[in-house]
């Protein structure tokens, strides 16, 4: 039997434009204010899903990489915003966790509440902060994605891993990137 060894996804060149004019973000509200742009404009240049997620260098607040939805486009159903900022935030600091070599702290910022995926890969990604905009109920209620199981107390379990969670950042204008993705007749998967 022949099988594949290896895979390839690239990011859309707007995100790396995108990136390029980001600067510097500080505040949970500019981090957030980021990934929701990523993720609106995921929506307007149709590259998949309303998700955008960013990975930024706590205290500096430097850009480390940027992720948008590509499922559909990539056809990899791991392909989401959050799993693509992980990854490449890895790959550019040469490590499998954030928090290591060197000790640093980095913030993801999502334009929505993980889903069941995205929450288990936050787990050992060495994120060390997760701010979210839209919640899980935003994304399954206006633009129709099933999020999949979560635990209740999600927040305190990220927290036991000494993950701190910011949510309800920017909610509104994460909303209108979901609604806007549902208005336009977007693909759910």
């Amino acid at each position: 039997m022949s099988f594949p060894a290896a895979f390839s996804l690239k990011l859309p060149g707007w995100v790396r434009r995108a990136s390029e004019e980001c600067g510097a973000r500080v505040s949970d509200e500019e981090m957030a204010a980021f990934a929701v742009e990523l993720a609106m404009l995921n929506v307007v240049k149709r590259g998949g899903g309303p998700f955008g997620a960013a990975v930024f260098e706590a205290g500096s607040g430097r850009l480390v990489s940027a992720g948008v939805n590509m499922v559909v486009a990539g056809g990899f159903s791991a392909a989401h915003a959050e799993i693509l900022a992980i990854c490449l935030a890895q790959s550019a600091l040469g490590t499998h966790r954030l928090d290591l070599n060197p000790p640093r702290s980095h913030v993801l910022a999502a334009s929505a509440q993980p889903c069941s995926m995205c929450f288990g890969a936050l787990a050992w990604s060495g994120i060390s902060r997760l701010v979210c905009a839209a919640r899980r109920s935003d994304v399954e209620r206006i633009a129709g994605f099933d999020e999949g199981p979560m635990p209740r107390r999600w927040i305190r379990e990220l927290g036991k891993r000494g993950i701190s969670v910011g949510t309800d950042v920017l909610r509104k204008q994460a909303c209108e990137a979901l609604k806007a993705f549902a208005d336009s007749g977007g693909k759910v998967y």
